[in-house]
């Protein structure tokens, strides 16, 4: 599930790790000693000590764990004393202000003043209005620190806004959440005795303000919808509210519940729950539940557990919920709204479909959070503080570019399809096929140079085959995810990946090799293309202006092709004007993924239809993209996926991916199509050699010896895997250059150790 990295060899050898440490019952203990598990897994070789703030109450830790007395001044300069002696090159410190001793937490400067080496610092609470004494502690730990660490924009935007922290200081790294197989709710529901409910679960310590009461005056609407619902509240009270309290606000809900009259449909589970049973409880619940009442909170751990378990999320809208939820990734509602979270959990509960979507949508978003990859970008942003210049080191290239080559593609491919994943080069059938993957490979069959034409024809069959079951010609939409039990496990897909379907169909009615593939092409693009008229996505946009535009030639003035590539093109010149700035002349506010598909769109477009203001834009917007990565150095940098989401600013560099650099290629084909212009040709070469070791890493993404492509750079080496979209990325890449001039393969102002 998470993807395997074969990192360079780190200069940092040794780490102290500050805040708090199981079994502590505390969210920043397990953010803490997890941080540390998952650093300890990744890089074996790195050394780290955990240093954890002892609150006194006679908590037994491990012997790994060295306890600093959280009321003892003078132990806080005793502890930066001990790091400094062990040699560790980089102190990172968990801040949280309630752990650490003195006036808003300031006994913890007695340390970053006993030490000497670099400091990160992650941020788990940021106050828009804070005290006097917490702006003092805050100012010196940003003055200390060589980079804040921070897990949600918000946070970026308080640090710049309100502490004039610069914003290359900065860096957003998502809350770290376990990695886990997707499971259906049934499966785990009889370990809790809850067959046959309808589970909707928060979990957290409990404290007022996570608005449990609103939830619990939504359920005898909920009950009345479905009789068979139960809501679990699990976790214990928090332990400062018991010590001043004791279970006053438990028993108030309990009261609550009583009064409503749902009291058979509630559960309180008064534990602290460890992380494998935590995530056994989640993985039975149909939907879980964050009614929290305050908008400020930055960060929510529990949150991002139920996403990273693929739990349809109903919330309020805080700040981390707004952030992590957006994109249709989980539902909000109002503060204190109790009759809104009442229709959208009931609605959730009706509705299998949705539900199952919303939970796929979830489980795909917490992929990318997992322990293992905070890991690589926390040391990634570790070795840059180290390393005051990185020496690029360049991979010795042996050609200018690879022939292609399907052994790779086959090599993930079987009698029902290409395989979306890779463990290293082995087929994950855990995840099954996509649409997206097969749709590019039909493409890829179009294009091959050579080819045994038997063998040709036998995978063009299947991938074609793929893409027409994919088809819901109930729905008018095609669908995209088929676990390996070739069930499909949705009623339609993405935009995008149906974009990506009607690209294929127009690629292959005109460039299959057997009349009869181009027939059947053409037969289902009339079908498909049509119902993707209303697409909002850009992306997918551009996708079905790309199959129109290869349409538009195999019929002469077919009327369905010219008029998805007049309206699509129209909008993205209406969306390029309401975005654009001075510095900013985009479609959007944001980079994200295949950006350079929007001006290649409207490049064949143009052609296509003699539009020379769509060619012009196209060939404008492509500029702009290009140079957003164009490295200092001179190589072509991919727009990282750290970039996603970021409005109106800079591309960070990593995780860089196959996806990008093809993308960019085949637009700059276009345009030399357009204009004959060698300088297109120059840049497809550059972004091609990325492949071949021209990149910030200096390390050959391809793998040459299998025809095949590693799945990218990340901070600290390649993800060693391989799958469909990376390989085929290589393989398309390399048919499109073939089709360009040659220009000289030596990499500019390349420095090799």
């Amino acid at each position: 599930m998470i993807d395997a990295q074969a990192p360079i060899k780190p200069r940092i050898g040794h780490i102290a790790l500050i805040g708090n440490a199981l079994p502590r019952r505390c969210g920043l203990a397990t953010f803490t000693s997890d941080t540390a598990n998952a650093v300890r897994s990744a890089f074996p070789d790195i050394r780290l000590d955990h240093y954890a703030m002892d609150d006194g109450t006679g908590i037994a830790y491990a012997d790994d764990v060295h306890a600093i007395p959280m009321h003892a001044r003078a132990a806080y300069g005793e502890a930066g004393r001990a790091i400094g002696r062990s040699g560790a090159d980089m102190l990172w410190i968990q801040h949280e202000y309630g752990i650490y001793g003195g006036a808003a937490g300031d006994y913890l400067l007695d340390l970053i003043d006993a030490v000497s080496i670099p400091i990160v610092t992650t941020l788990h609470t940021l106050l828009e209005n804070p005290s006097a004494d917490e702006r003092r502690v805050l100012n010196r730990l940003i003055a200390r620190s060589s980079k804040l660490i921070v897990m949600a924009d918000k946070g970026r935007t308080i640090l710049k806004d309100i502490f004039d922290v610069p914003a290359g200081m900065i860096e957003v790294i998502p809350h770290g959440v376990p990695d886990r197989a997707f499971v259906d709710p049934e499966e785990m529901k009889p370990r809790f005795d809850l067959a046959g409910r309808k589970v909707i679960l928060t979990f957290g310590l409990l404290a007022p303000d996570k608005g449990i009461e609103t939830m619990i005056s939504a359920m005898p609407a909920i009950v009345a919808d479905h009789p068979d619902a139960l809501y679990i509240v699990l976790g214990a009270t928090h332990p400062n509210l018991k010590r001043h309290e004791g279970e006053a606000y438990r028993e108030k809900l309990v009261a609550l519940g009583a009064s409503l009259g749902v009291s058979a449909q509630l559960r309180f589970i008064d534990a602290f729950v460890d992380t494998p049973d935590l995530l056994d409880w989640l993985q039975a619940a149909d939907v879980y539940v964050t009614p929290y009442l305050k908008e400020g909170q930055i960060t929510s751990g529990t949150l991002s557990y139920a996403v990273s378990m693929g739990k349809p999320v109903v919330s309020t809208p805080y700040v981390h919920a707004r952030e992590i939820l957006a994109g249709e990734h989980g539902l909000l509602v109002d503060f204190g709204d109790s009759k809104g979270l009442a229709s959208e959990v009931s609605r959730l509960l009706g509705d299998e479909e949705a539900r199952l979507r919303l939970a796929h949508r979830a489980y795909s978003l917490g992929r990318t959070m997992v322990w293992e990859r905070m890991a690589h970008r926390a040391i990634g942003f570790f070795e840059e503080i180290a390393r005051a210049k990185r020496i690029r080191l360049v991979t010795p290239m042996t050609a200018d570019y690879l022939a292609p080559d399907p052994a790779a593609v086959l090599r993930m491919s079987d009698a029902t399809g290409m395989l979306q994943h890779g463990l290293y080069s082995v087929p994950d059938r855990d995840h099954g096929y996509c649409l997206d993957d097969n749709a590019r490979a039909l493409i890829l069959m179009c294009r091959l140079p050579e080819m045994d034409p038997d063998d040709r024809a036998h995978w063009t069959n299947v991938y074609a085959a793929f893409l027409q079951h994919a088809w819901n010609g109930d729905a008018k939409l095609f669908r995209n995810f088929m676990g390996f039990d070739r069930r499909w496990l949705e009623r339609e897909g993405s935009e995008d990946s149906s974009g990506r379907g009607v690209w294929a169909l127009g690629v292959a009615a005109l460039e299959a090799a057997e009349p009869r593939h181009r027939e059947w092409a053409a037969w289902l693009y009339d079908q498909a293309a049509p119902s993707l008229g209303h697409v909002g996505s850009p992306r997918a946009m551009a996708f079905v202006m790309l199959g129109a535009a290869a349409m538009a030639q195999v019929k002469r003035g077919h009327d369905i092709s010219t008029d998805l590539l007049n309206r699509f093109g129209d909008e993205l010149l209406r969306l390029l004007e309401a975005t654009r700035r001075p510095d900013w002349p985009w479609f959007e506010a944001m980079l994200a993924y295949d950006n350079a598909r929007l001006p290649e769109a409207l490049i064949r477009a143009g052609m296509v239809l003699g539009r020379q203001d769509y060619v012009d834009c196209g060939l404008e917007t492509l500029d702009w993209i290009l140079a957003q990565q164009h490295a200092p150095e001179g190589h072509f940098r991919a727009i990282g996926s750290d970039s996603f989401g970021r409005q109106f600013q800079a591309p960070q560099r990593f995780d860089q991916q196959p996806l990008e650099a093809q993308a960019v290629i085949d637009a700059c084909l276009a345009a030399h199509d357009a204009t004959g212009q060698t300088r297109w040709a120059e840049a497809a070469h550059r972004a091609y050699r990325w492949f071949l070791g021209d990149n910030d890493l200096g390390l050959m993404v391809a793998s040459p010896g299998d025809q095949s492509c590693h799945d990218g750079l990340m901070p600290t080496g390649l993800n060693r895997n391989q799958g469909a979209e990376s390989i085929l990325a290589l393989q398309l890449s390399s048919c499109a250059i073939a089709r360009l001039p040659s220009v000289s393969s030596q990499p500019e102002n390349a420095q090799v150790a």
